[in-house]
């Protein structure tokens, strides 16, 4: 690929929400005047390979809302998403179409692991499901995967309960990666974890952005973790985007009060 058509390909966001609402129906108020909860409110935002973009808030901002937004399984109630530049339809060949362009990284583990799965199995059957080469080539890719996110070959025979939840994490992280996907959407990926393992799975993270060249969106309620991945930050509260910016600009120049409450509660980082 030349420079120029590097240069074209990288200025088209892999992902781009625009005027994005998600509106959820309570059980409350009466049959044809249900009482509602904006989930999303008015959010446009776009992620390009190779960016980190932070998502941060506190729990109910919203920011799980998006993340299942950016990865094709929340339905808007409007605005529009566009993957690669093309609209996002529901359609059973782009959403597998989406599936290896953006995969996900979810908070817990332990339940993001089918637990009777043995490791191997776990990667393979992405691979699988999408037809991706002979079972030779796919025992290969399986094999990458776990040096990718160092971990031994002999994690392929273990099912997800024997070993430890940093091991989990990096198996769920080698999931993600096994369809070479230009985006990984990590949705609080260490707040399950001990404090201790935290930092080694978001080097791990950082580590293979620069390596593979992936865009991450890292969205977490922890704004010192995600200043320390981010390139740039979304601020979240009561479902709209308060706060845009570059993270240094977010640490040192902090526009809105939210922020700056944030701010002021962090704990040391990690």
């Amino acid at each position: 690929m030349t420079e120029t058509t590097r240069s074209t390909t990288d200025a088209v966001p892999t992902i781009e929400l625009q005027d994005v609402h998600v509106v959820h129906k309570l059980r409350t108020g009466s049959l044809l005047h249900p009482d509602t909860i904006r989930a999303v409110d008015g959010v446009s935002v776009s992620v390009r390979r190779g960016e980190v973009l932070g998502i941060v808030g506190e729990s109910g901002s919203g920011k799980s809302t998006l993340a299942r937004v950016m990865t094709g399984l929340q339905p808007v109630t409007s605005g529009s998403v566009l993957f690669d530049g093309r609209p996002f339809s529901r359609s059973r060949a782009r959403r597998r179409e989406l599936g290896r362009t953006v995969s996900v990284v979810f908070q817990d583990p332990a339940t993001a692991l089918n637990p009777r799965l043995a490791v191997r199995e776990t990667l393979l059957d992405p691979l699988r499901v999408h037809g991706i080469g002979t079972e030779r080539d796919r025992i290969a890719r399986v094999k990458e995967l776990l040096h990718l996110v160092g971990l031994p070959q002999s994690a392929l025979e273990v099912l997800p309960r024997q070993i430890s939840g940093g091991q989990r994490q990096r198996v769920a992280i080698a999931r993600a990666l096994a369809l070479e996907p230009q985006i990984i959407v990590a949705d609080e990926p260490t707040s399950a974890l001990d404090v201790s393992v935290r930092a080694q799975v978001l080097n791990l993270l950082m580590d293979l952005k620069r390596e593979l060249g992936l865009g991450l969106v890292f969205i977490s309620h922890d704004i010192s973790t995600v200043r320390f991945v981010s390139d740039s930050i979304i601020v979240m509260n009561h479902g709209k985007v308060i706060e845009h910016d570059t993270a240094a600009r977010i640490f040192t120049d902090a526009q809105d009060e939210y922020t700056r409450t944030l701010l002021a509660a962090a704990p040391s980082l990690l």
